[in-house]
């Protein structure tokens, strides 16, 4: 049965340039909804650095040699609303893992069409005040 919701753990993975360029994803949906790299486990994942590293593939392109740095920040938040039909009736809150890839300069991104329609890399502040979550922002203001 748990197969059939979203597992409430997630990643939450913040790429940076070494010059403090930020990127940041535009959802599909909602619609204006600016994020950094985040997704859900699933439930066969044991590591949070495995989802990670998977989720960072899946939606932007970056591969496997990058290293991926645990901040050691574990966010809980609840399940809002409109996103409680993904999870199982008695899942109040999700749990995020927060991590940060410092890469030396702007890589080429290849977005993941069914989830973001636009990227941008921005100065540290800006991207910050660009994502759409405080818990995002957060991440994004602790990085430098």
């Amino acid at each position: 049965q748990a197969m059939r919701y979203k597992r409430p753990e997630s990643v939450l993975v913040v790429i940076y340039t070494a010059l403090g360029e930020v990127l940041v994803l535009r959802r599909c949906q909602p619609a204006e909804f600016w994020q950094s790299v985040t997704g859900s486990l699933r439930w066969e994942e044991t590591e949070p650095l495995a989802a990670a590293r998977r989720e960072l593939y899946e939606e932007t392109g970056l591969g496997d040699d990058l290293a991926i740095q645990t901040c050691n920040v574990i966010n809980r938040f609840p399940i809002l609303p409109p996103w409680q039909s993904r999870y199982a009736p008695d899942a109040t809150e999700n749990v995020e893992h927060v991590f940060r890839v410092q890469l030396a300069c702007r890589q080429p991104i290849v977005l993941n069409p069914a989830e973001h329609n636009e990227y941008q890399w921005l100065p540290h502040a800006a991207a910050a005040a660009k994502v759409t979550s405080y818990i995002n922002r957060n991440a994004i203001l602790h990085l430098l």
